[in-house]
């Protein structure tokens, strides 16, 4: 069979200007493909009221990276965690001998009384600005009422009280109940779960501030996450939490540790970690 030079050519000219058109195109989509550059930032924008940085200024520093935890509740990347389930090597008593609360399962639980080994149990590390991660829970079988029933605390710096009770379905002053300032404001709303269910606080405090006079320069607040649901928003403390009494400041150190109270109640906790704060971070 005889094939014309002539009818080759045409059909080898045709092949090679698809190929010429198809990589053209492949080029045409790469560009397409190619992303805007976006400026990262001006130097040319007016100045923030009073401020030393522009409006989207290019040179203002950018926030540290911090990795959030994979589950909810878990501690982010920047965290320091004060109990793992494992052991209470983070806390201590108010004399400062080891803690001796139960720990067991990944929770540690108040001791009965008569075991001896009950009492506050203080962080060993001391803290000023922070947020504070931590899950509680109320014995299952329901015992006493009001005040007495699955009563518990979290002072900060030791000082300043976020309540914690066995609110389910158990009436008492409203200032006393879970999530309140203790002796002072209640929460907005009873987020409260049934007794022996797990409950979470997601706490943010900002310390309060003296002058060297003891004057108070800036009172203590508090922002509380009771399950989920807001329940305290930048509340401020009247100072020192009292029974029974108008709480009042009284100058303490810039840091100080915070503790849990025994109320003679098998309160248990788990999964505590706290993010000591900067707020001056993003001036």
């Amino acid at each position: 069979m005889k094939i014309r030079i002539s009818t080759i050519l045409p059909l080898a000219l045709l092949l090679t200007a698809g190929v010429f058109v198809l990589t053209s195109n492949a080029a045409d989509k790469e560009k397409k493909k190619a992303p805007k550059a976006h400026p990262t930032g001006y130097t040319d924008t007016p100045f923030l009221p009073g401020d030393k940085w522009r409006v989207h200024d290019d040179t203002r520093p950018r926030p540290k990276v911090v990795t959030s935890g994979k589950k909810a509740g878990e501690a982010p990347s920047d965290a320091i965690v004060l109990f793992d389930g494992s052991d209470l090597s983070q806390w201590k008593k108010e004399d400062g001998s080891a803690g001796a609360w139960i720990v067991k399962e990944g929770y540690m639980e108040v001791p009965p009384k008569k075991s001896g080994k009950g009492g506050y149990l203080f962080t060993k590390k001391e803290f000023g600005d922070m947020q504070l991660h931590i899950e509680w829970r109320t014995p299952e079988e329901v015992v006493g009422n009001s005040q007495g029933r699955g009563n518990s605390g979290i002072l900060l710096m030791g000082q300043y009280e976020v309540q914690v009770l066995d609110s389910y379905d158990n009436k008492t002053y409203a200032d006393g109940q879970a999530s309140a300032l203790y002796g002072w404001k209640p929460p907005l709303v009873n987020a409260s779960r049934k007794p022996g269910e797990w409950q979470t606080y997601d706490i943010i405090f900002e310390a309060p501030k003296f002058d060297d006079a003891g004057k108070v320069t800036k009172k203590a607040y508090v922002t509380v996450i009771h399950n989920g649901v807001l329940t305290q928003h930048r509340q401020v403390y009247l100072g020192k939490t009292g029974h029974k009494s108008v709480a009042t400041y009284k100058k303490h150190p810039a840091k100080m540790s915070f503790k849990l109270q025994d109320h003679g109640n098998p309160m248990r906790y788990r999964n505590v970690w706290v993010r000591e704060l900067d707020f001056s971070s993003n001036d």
